[in-house]
């Protein structure tokens, strides 16, 4: 039996270009000689879909794109789509042979945690479904049924011999281990052979890392397609063979080159998806817009990035002779505009209000926001997305300017702690130094004021991201994360500060996950809230 996997990046609502991408992918399966080509969860739409699947004709739309791909495709083939019968609207995939749709499978285990909201959109299916290809009988499943054991015991119950599983699975860091090891435990604890075939791209904040598999019943993996970029896999399974061989194995990536390849996949996919071409950053020297501009220039090319120098009253010369040479190894071009002017002129109509008030935290975000306006000026008259250059760590803890430094339309580093901004950028420069080593060296600093550090806001990041981790991510009390061994008064402050900056984090712009809790779909806490840590 040859089975070809097309992990293909469609885009959620371009369903006649995602069709296109579906038939293309059978073309190349028939081509190749596959008795079946898998093609992933919801391939005709695009995922997730959200509230899209509530407009009656979209999914009408679905049900004739399925019907077009069954009469087109010249190879048998399971694909997603949306269902809809008298009995609900389903996640569903396509078994088309011979012109039709010879068989619908309606996803059975629909998951409702984190960036998940199935059941919000779909019913659950109720039947397993076992079709025979070339003589073998295959069962059909749909991501989350993997995850749960059940299904591919019965199917295999069923006289399944191979377990299909088409997916849209989202990444983050350390997720393709995770579920590579569980698609093996399916294998082994059911003697089948199991042909996954996952998405890949960028779809708002979510990136699917694709890395779909074929893996034998004792448990080998045969087959591992790339990660974070189209692939098409061809491969012969041998039932009887004891030991059978290697097709194509892509390596496992390191954290690190995961992160960054997530990073950098969902940052192009972002911009193209939503049809712009160029962005622009400011370049204040530091570390995160140094991290995100190097970030950009690989996803999109550094003829499209800008990057902007807005020095005020109180930047270095050392930041600005930063931002310059970053922006040379980068081959990115730079504009500089002062700030100082409008900066001032911003001082003198609040002169009459303020009196004599003492300077405080409100010229510092002045100097902030001006820098915004200027930014969101030249993306309005060049029509250039601005990129916000804001991380986890300061995000988490309100350590950011609503409408200044948190101005943009989307946030690649968004969910990056200040520890990781660092371990990316010296891990990037192993292949090229484009981050000038002052930058990576010196204490992080807004400059909104005279020799001001982070670090005088903030405890030292290692210690904060630490307490984040826990906070945040895994969602522990105070007293656990004490009794960890952090400082009680330390907790106590950054929980504080992480409950009080969620009107801020409400207010940003979108970014990429890349942790297993990201703020936004996986993170949902009120604003109005006086539950304490």
């Amino acid at each position: 039996m040859r089975i070809a996997l097309a992990q293909i990046d469609p885009t959620v609502g371009d369903i006649d270009g995602n069709l296109a991408l579906c038939l293309q992918a059978a073309g190349q399966a028939a081509a190749e000689g596959a008795d079946i080509v898998l093609l992933p969860e919801l391939a005709l739409l695009g995922y997730p879909p959200e509230d899209l699947l509530g407009k009656p004709h979209f999914v009408e739309r679905s049900m004739e794109a399925v019907t077009t791909f069954a009469r087109l495709t010249p190879c048998t083939a399971l694909v997603g789509y949306a269902h809809r019968d008298a009995d609900g609207t389903f996640n569903a995939a396509a078994f088309c042979r011979n012109g039709v749709v010879e068989h619908v499978y309606r996803k059975q285990m629909l998951p409702n945690y984190g960036v998940f909201d199935e059941e919000r959109y779909f019913q659950a299916g109720l039947e397993d479904a076992v079709v025979e290809i070339a003589g073998v009988r295959c069962g059909v499943t749909v991501c989350e049924d993997a995850w749960f054991p059940e299904p591919a015991a019965r199917v295999a119950q069923g006289g399944a011999r191979v377990l299909l599983n088409i997916s849209a699975s989202p990444f983050h860091v350390g997720k393709g281990r995770s579920r590579e090891s569980m698609l093996r435990d399916r294998a082994v604890s059911n003697s089948l052979w199991v042909a996954y075939c996952n998405v890949v791209g960028g779809q708002d904040e979510l990136v699917f890392d694709g890395r779909s598999v074929v893996i034998a019943p004792h448990g080998g993996v045969v087959a591992r397609a790339r990660a974070f970029a189209d692939d098409f896999l061809v491969v012969d399974i041998d039932l009887d063979a004891p030991e059978p061989p290697v097709t194509r194995l892509e390596p496992i990536e390191s954290e690190v080159e995961e992160m960054y390849d997530a990073l950098k996949l969902g940052l192009h996919d972002y911009i193209h998806k939503n049809g712009f071409t160029d962005v622009v950053i400011g370049l204040s020297g530091g570390i995160d817009s140094a991290l995100t501009a190097v970030l950009a220039a690989d996803a999109l090319g550094a003829e499209h990035v800008h990057g902007v120098l807005m020095p005020s009253r109180y930047s270095s010369d050392g930041s600005i002779t930063d931002a310059r040479e970053l922006a040379r190894l980068a081959g990115i071009k730079t504009i500089t505009i002062p700030i100082e002017g409008p900066f001032a002129a911003v001082e003198r109509v609040l002169s009459p209000t303020f009196g004599d008030l003492p300077e405080d935290v409100t010229e510092e975000n002045m100097q902030a926001r001006v820098r915004g306006v200027l930014l969101m000026a030249l993306s309005n008259k060049f029509d250039w997305l601005v990129l916000a250059t804001g991380n986890k760590s300061e995000l988490s803890v309100g350590y950011s300017t609503l409408y200044g430094d948190m101005v943009g339309g989307f946030a690649p580093v968004k969910d990056v702690f200040k520890t990781k901004v660092y371990e990316l950028a010296r891990w990037r420069n192993t292949r090229g130094q484009v981050i000038p080593d002052a930058t990576l060296e010196k204490a992080p600093s807004a400059e909104l004021r005279p020799h001001q550090t982070d670090q005088d806001s903030l405890p030292p990041y290692e210690e904060l991201d630490a307490i984040l981790v826990a906070y945040v991510e895994q969602d522990l009390s105070a007293r656990e994360i004490v009794a960890s061994g952090e400082d009680e008064a330390t907790v106590s402050r950054v929980i504080r500060m992480v409950d009080a900056a969620e009107y801020k984090r409400r207010q940003g712009p979108i970014g990429i996950k890349i942790t297993p809790k990201a703020f936004g779909k996986d993170r949902r806490m009120p604003i109005t809230n006086r539950f304490g840590g």
